[in-house]
């Protein structure tokens, strides 16, 4: 079927098949229909995995490298293998429920999340270039994955037990900014007396106490 031309005068042609006569003749109407309602009707050739190449290439030009790196591999490991294949105009909610309910036997909910906002994204920018008529990824939820890794966490009372151990010992110091910053340990083992800096409101600025002294109101630390 010729559905138009394009900026160079070539023939826009779309092609549709089926088992049967009757279903290449439904779907040869469904395009028609999609004409008529102004849609500039995607190939039906244009897959899920096109789509989500599509938005990784164009849709994250403002994200970080590393963010950019994390949603490139989820998309290539998880979303690409398992529901690629399928012709995005074909994509069902169960088809994504599947997909899912497949991916959270090996990763654990909050792995899951990102695969869902992937797929998601990538059809929400398709149907915005009427590749697709609805986003059905917005139908499903998130299913429960496995277990995450157990909290290595201090509980407020493991906190307490490790400042009272530790009261009097040279590294007492040491743990308690450590407890309190959250700061990491690599962090914590470069700190020095000049990242310890104090407010002088006389200066205006946040001096080492090294130089400003501890007659202040405010302190920080910089790791």
């Amino acid at each position: 079927m010729t559905l138009g031309y394009d900026a160079r005068g070539k023939r826009i042609t779309r092609k549709a098949s089926g088992k049967t006569k009757t279903e290449a003749k439904g779907k040869l109407k469904e395009l028609v229909r999609d004409l008529d309602d102004g849609l500039a009707v995607a190939s039906g050739g244009y897959t899920v995995a096109d789509a989500v190449r599509n938005w990784l290439e164009f849709g994250l030009r403002t994200r970080d490298e590393q963010t950019v790196a994390t949603l490139t591999s989820l998309a290539n490991n998880h979303v690409i293998p398992g529901l690629g294949a399928l012709h995005l105009r074909e994509l069902s909610a169960d088809d994504v429920d599947k997909g899912l309910e497949q991916e959270s036997k090996r990763l654990s909910t909050r792995s899951l999340e990102p695969l869902r906002s992937i797929l998601k994204r990538a059809v929400t920018r398709a149907q915005a270039r009427d590749k697709v008529k609805r986003n059905v990824v917005l139908l499903c939820e998130t299913p429960k994955g496995r277990p995450g890794r157990p909290s290595k966490a201090l509980t407020l009372e493991q906190a307490e037990e490790v400042l009272e151990a530790d009261d009097g010992t040279p590294m007492h110091a040491y743990v308690v900014v450590s407890l309190l910053t959250g700061a990491r340990t690599e962090e914590m083992r470069g700190l020095r007396w000049d990242h310890v800096v104090a407010d002088d409101e006389q200066r205006a600025a946040w001096i080492p106490v090294i130089e400003a002294g501890w007659g202040h109101k405010k302190f920080a630390i910089y790791v």
